[in-house]
């Protein structure tokens, strides 16, 4: 029979109600988009599909491309590529550079932090052509990753983002750019929260920059992530906070002035912050309820789900859910862990919002044929399972 065992209430939100709540909110952007991390669950977005152009926003790609072939073993932070002419044309004035010159042997480290800290053409030049020979392999690459991870609307031409028709992109596959990077760089992307970087340059005294990320400088969280600017897309901002459990993505294109980018970002991100609430359903590998077991050594069996389960609310539309576990039951021995024995779905109202497999967190072996006779004559007069 199927049985249906109620263990969580708790407080959720249907999609209805964000989206009533992302109506009464705008920014001064061309297009944008904001995500709760651990929910996934997107909260605003302004045109978010529309064509970008990713300028410097580019540089994160680039950073990811050296940071998979890093945890690969196949390249090594301290690993140094020679500088080649091309790459110092690039630290000319006009440019945001790390100011390397010709020759210079500069270290895989030292070239990232150029260009996540310093937002340096030069060193994504650098480090493009160390990596894969030129620039143009280098965007293949980079390309062929956005495609990987779900980017369908991105194509890169270059490693740095300077002005290239062929170099664009959305702010919704910027933003899930940004969460890759976050997600599965979780130690190479504390760089991006260095407010400064000084570079010990060939033939001159040391160079220190300031990392241009305006929201650094605020005390709000924020630890990344990566400006841009070009004269056709004006000023943009793929942006990040965290504040205790609870971290939020957001990503800006069409600022019309640097102030505006840093305002706006910020009014976006705080937004989230405060208007929303990031529930805990349950964390993966967790059990979270013990259903009926026939013809078992244990009576119950350990279950679970095998990912996080979060929710995001918004903080003025609140309403009590149910969540229930269907399983048909009791689940009958031998049972081995991981097996399927159920479902947990989560309903708002009389609406099915999710539905998740549930697992065996454990094994329960059959019992002998003597204890089954028994349970089977007791269960028959009795109706004890």
């Amino acid at each position: 029979m199927i049985k249906k065992l109620f263990y969580i209430v708790t407080i959720l939100v249907n999609l209805l109600i964000i989206n009533t709540a992302n109506a009464k909110f705008d920014i001064k952007a061309r297009t944008a988009i904001l995500q709760d991390y651990s929910s996934g669950e997107i909260l605003f977005e302004k045109d978010a599909d529309s064509e970008i152009y990713p300028a410097s926003m580019t540089k994160i790609m680039t950073s990811i491309i050296a940071f998979d072939l890093i945890e690969k073993g196949d390249l090594s932070l301290d690993d140094k590529f020679m500088v080649s002419e091309n790459a110092w044309r690039l630290s000319q004035s006009g440019y945001s550079s790390m100011f390397i010159m010709v020759n210079d042997e500069v270290s895989v480290e030292n070239l990232l932090k150029g260009i996540i800290i310093a937002s340096g053409n030069d060193a994504c030049v650098a480090l493009a052509e160390g990596i894969a020979g030129s620039e143009e392999q280098f965007a293949m690459l980079m390309t062929l990753k956005a495609k990987e991870i779900g980017m369908v609307n991105t194509n890169f031409s270059n490693s740095s983002g300077i002005n290239d028709p062929d170099n664009y992109s959305t702010v919704r596959d910027i933003l899930i750019m940004s969460r890759y990077l976050i997600e599965n760089y979780p130690t190479y992307y504390e760089y991006y929260k260095d407010k400064e970087f000084t570079w010990d340059r060939t033939g001159g005294d040391p160079i220190t920059q300031g990392n241009r990320n305006p929201l650094l400088y605020k005390k709000m969280g924020a630890d990344g992530i990566k400006t841009g600017y070009l004269a056709v897309e004006r000023y943009s901002l793929a942006s990040s906070v965290k504040k205790k459990n609870r971290r939020l993505i957001g990503v800006g294109s069409g600022f019309k002035t640097k102030s505006d980018r840093s305002r706006e970002s910020a009014k976006l991100l705080n937004w989230g912050m405060n208007n929303f609430d990031l529930i805990e359903i349950t964390k993966k590998n967790i059990p979270i309820a013990d259903l009926d077991v026939w013809l078992g050594y244990k009576k119950k069996v350990k279950t679970y789900v095998n990912q996080d389960v979060y929710k995001t609310i918004p903080k003025a539309r609140k309403r009590y859910i149910k969540t229930i576990i269907e399983y048909n039951g009791p689940i009958e021995a031998p049972i081995k862990k991981n097996d399927i024995v159920g479902t947990m779905k989560v309903f708002y109202k009389d609406e099915l919002l999710n539905e998740y497999k549930v697992l065996a967190f454990e094994d329960v072996k059959k019992v002998n044929i003597f204890s089954r006779l028994i349970k089977s004559i007791n269960y028959l007069i009795w109706g004890d399972v």
